[in-house]
């Protein structure tokens, strides 16, 4: 994937003098056993990077700052792509979106049980929840959408069968009237 989809686009980049230094997601679905690319991302706040950021045992902070400074060349592999910088569990997110997105919806509605939702651990993996379209809400602990995706519940387990059982048992447990 990284030689016949990822690199053809940096180096093409690079030669059209727009080199590119960031983090890189490349959108692939396989086809008939082959991968093929449907877009490339560039932002943290879409639900791939919720599983990926889950699974990065790295530091992610000195690999950012490296990649700002220009310093990606001073890195170890293995901080950044060798077997200790990604735990092998499988992770999945469920989006929490707002009745009505990507068309227009309402703001304010109020969100709450996120803590026992995160609390759904199993054994072999874990859950988090990412805020994505949140603003703090009326009582402690409480929050209010504020946004067209507004949360991504994510999963870790060993496989992806688990993964979605666990992520779905945790959104089960979050209180939203949307």
């Amino acid at each position: 994937i990284m030689k016949d989809l990822v690199l053809p686009t940096v180096d093409g980049m690079a030669k059209r003098g727009c080199p590119f230094t960031g983090v890189l997601f490349a959108g692939i679905m396989v086809v008939d056993g082959k991968p093929m690319l449907l877009e490339h991302n560039v932002r943290f706040g879409d639900p791939e990077c919720e599983a990926l950021m889950l699974r990065y045992q790295g530091d992610l902070v000195e690999v950012l700052m490296r990649a700002a400074d220009g310093e990606l060349d001073k890195l170890d592999d293995d901080q950044v792509s060798g077997p200790n910088a990604w735990n092998s569990g499988t992770a999945m997110t469920v989006v929490l979106a707002a009745n009505g997105y990507p068309g227009s919806y309402a703001k304010g509605t109020r969100i709450a049980g996120l803590s026992e939702a995160e609390q759904t651990t199993p054994p072999d993996g874990c859950v988090k929840i990412f805020h994505a379209g949140t603003s703090e809400g009326a009582a402690p602990g409480e929050f209010a959408a504020n946004g067209g995706r507004v949360l991504a519940v994510t999963a870790m387990r060993d496989n992806v069968r688990d993964a979605a059982a666990s992520a779905y048992e945790a959104v089960g447990k979050v209180q939203w009237d949307d």
